[in-house]
């Protein structure tokens, strides 16, 4: 964690480039990471540093809680088919073509290439989520890829997970493995629902506003930590925690009675502010570390061609699994599919499994470079393309 008087400048300064950003017509996200780059390189020294440890433990549960409480179970349930899909089988094909293409053109071993795959395939929450508030889209296409991407960071942090497991000498069969997917991703959600459950319950004794959104803390904290602790997924069990108090307890709907009514309101103002302070504090320090990165000792000539192999891993994923639904009433039209390809923007968990890589494991600091530089391009140049992308679409 940052030191507060760290802290405390970093928000400063995310609040100048909030309003800049808005007056400019610019993605915030853009204009911090813009921002970072830049005090990256004053003359007064930042004393802040993107870890994992921040990432996971502070910035992602706030994040992931706060985009799943808006996220309704009818609408979820209608297009679970195609988001199921593109978050899990979708993952996979995208981690194997990105490391099959890391090895077959720049000759990556192949432990350092899956590695790179599977941390670099999840589209990223905090990233897709910021654009889309940032372009203020609504409707199936917002939550067609915010749900993907809240799903698919939990599929990939599993698949990281058993890479790194298998890198390090750990062997197993396919039943064994396919059984720990199970209980990660499984467990994960099951710790998400009780945390969430319990939390539910407990609000139900009290009308204090406070007292409430004290406790949806406690439930998002609790239920990423817990699930981390008990190697599951963190991931999942956020999401599935702010699922299940967004849709029983924070709903506008007539049987959402769990929280008060001044309860309910001053829960959700106090998340979007919530999320405000994480994505500040994270699209700033990407910045800051993005600069600092020798991107030289990955290859000049090996930055390009390892952005161009990503998005053609995620436009493998989407055109290749959006036409399985051609002729259903899940059906995906073209247009959809563009920015759920273009759209699938990388950011603060593919650098904070990056940076989780242990010291010693071999090719670990040409992985972190060509992570930071995938996330720069992401953030940055499909970043401010997405707003026009949008509008020549028609969806905004």
């Amino acid at each position: 964690m940052p030191p507060i008087p760290s802290v405390i400048a970093l928000l400063v300064v995310a609040i100048v480039v909030a309003i800049g950003a808005r007056r400019l017509h610019l993605p915030y996200t853009v204009g911090l990471v813009a921002t970072g780059a830049v005090l990256a390189f004053a003359p007064v020294r930042i004393d802040a540093a993107l870890t994992h440890e921040f990432i996971f433990d502070v910035a992602l549960p706030p994040l992931l809680f706060e985009a799943a409480l808006f996220i309704r179970w009818s609408e979820l349930r209608a297009d679970a088919a195609p988001i199921l899909t593109l978050a899990v089988l979708g993952t996979i094909f995208s981690a194997l073509a990105i490391a099959a293409g890391m090895v077959w053109l720049l000759h990556w071993p192949l432990p350092a290439a899956a590695i790179f795959g599977v941390l670099i395939a999840a589209t990223d929450p905090v990233a897709v989520i910021a654009m889309f508030k940032d372009t203020g889209v609504h409707g199936r296409l917002r939550l067609l890829v915010e749900s993907e991407s809240l799903l698919n960071d939990g599929v990939a942090a599993v698949l990281y997970a058993l890479v790194i497991g298998w890198i390090g000498g750990a062997s197993g069969s396919a039943s064994s493995i396919a059984t720990t997917l199970a209980l990660s991703a499984g467990g994960g959600i099951a710790v998400g629902l009780v945390c969430g459950y319990l939390g539910l319950l407990v609000v139900g004794h009290t009308a204090d506003r406070m007292v409430e959104t004290a406790i949806t803390v406690a439930v998002a904290y609790g239920a990423f930590l817990g699930a981390e602790q008990l190697h599951m997924s963190g991931v999942l069990a956020c999401v599935a925690a702010g699922l299940l108090v967004g849709n029983l307890g924070a709903s506008d709907a007539p049987d959402s009675g769990r929280l008060s009514a001044e309860g309910r309101a001053f829960v959700v103002a106090f998340w979007e502010f919530a999320a405000f302070i994480a994505n500040s504090l994270i699209f700033i320090l990407i910045g800051v570390t993005a600069a600092q990165i020798q991107y030289g000792e990955l290859g000049w000539q090996a930055l390009p061609i390892t952005i161009l192999v990503v998005l053609g891993g995620r436009a493998l994923t989407v055109y290749g699994l959006c036409p399985l639904f051609r002729g259903t009433r899940v059906a995906i039209p073209m247009g959809m599919q563009h920015v759920l390809w273009w759209g699938g923007l990388r950011g603060a968990l593919g650098l904070a499994l990056a940076l989780a890589i242990p010291d010693g494991m071999p090719q670990r600091e040409r992985i972190v470079i060509a992570t930071f530089a995938v996330v720069a391009f992401s953030v940055v140049v499909q970043g401010l393309t997405m707003r026009p992308l949008l509008k020549r679409l028609g969806f905004v």
